[in-house]
């Protein structure tokens, strides 16, 4: 594998852990709109803040994204050769997830600012639109983890079975990866809170291992 592939895989999993700090970090902060009651004044607040809830979209859906597809690369490349079969199953997940983050991200900015762009003149045609956009923005992932969790479990197991990455790491992973499958079962919804922080330690950790350690195979 190549030395310079693993340095940027390290560096964007460094990247994707600090993404998810900054998101966690708006959306508590100034983006948290959780003392507005209804449809209508969750829009208002929206408008209020556009510009800030743009940036916190770009960075972590789309930015996010992008980074994922070569944290993924970078894995299969370390991964592949102590378990092909899965890295392949995995990676292909690791890309949907990337897509699918993109298309979350790029669908809130875009719809949020058609909504704000009709709210003044049409409240009842905004609030239809922004309840639209919420359900398809939660269909692509956003209301639940499945996707991105199966790509942290496949290579998580991977890596335990090529011991590639340090077993600590692989555990925390396989944990991470049950805990974002789970976010399917709407009684589990407070799992989606868990998998991200725990995705900020493993991101992290993986970050730092990935550019530590030498490469496994050349």
């Amino acid at each position: 594998m190549s030395n310079d592939l693993q340095k940027l895989g390290g560096i964007a999993a460094l990247i994707e852990a600090a993404l998810y700090v900054t998101g966690f970090g708006l959306f508590l902060t100034v983006l948290d709109s959780s003392s507005y009651d209804g449809p209508v004044q969750k829009i208002g607040f929206l408008a209020a803040n556009q510009v800030a809830s743009y940036i916190a979209y770009l960075l972590i859906y789309v930015v996010f994204g992008l980074v994922l597809v070569v944290l993924a690369l970078a894995l299969h490349e370390r991964l592949k050769k102590g378990s092909p079969a899965i890295m392949q199953t995995a990676t292909a997940f690791g890309l949907i997830w990337a897509g699918l983050v993109i298309a979350s991200g790029m669908i809130a900015n875009i719809g949020h600012s058609a909504v704000i762009g009709i709210f003044s003149e049409n409240q009842d045609q905004a609030v239809s639109l922004w309840l639209a956009i919420g359900a398809v923005q939660d269909a692509l992932g956003g209301g639940n983890e499945i996707v991105g969790a199966l790509w942290v479990l496949l290579l998580s197991w991977a890596a335990l079975r090529g011991s590639s990455l340090p077993k600590a790491l692989n555990y925390l992973g396989v944990l991470v990866g049950l805990a974002g499958m789970l976010t399917v079962v709407p009684t589990f919804g407070v799992l989606m809170d868990v998998f991200g922080l725990s995705q900020i330690v493993w991101f992290a950790w993986l970050g730092i291992v990935l550019l530590r350690e030498k490469s496994v195979a050349t």
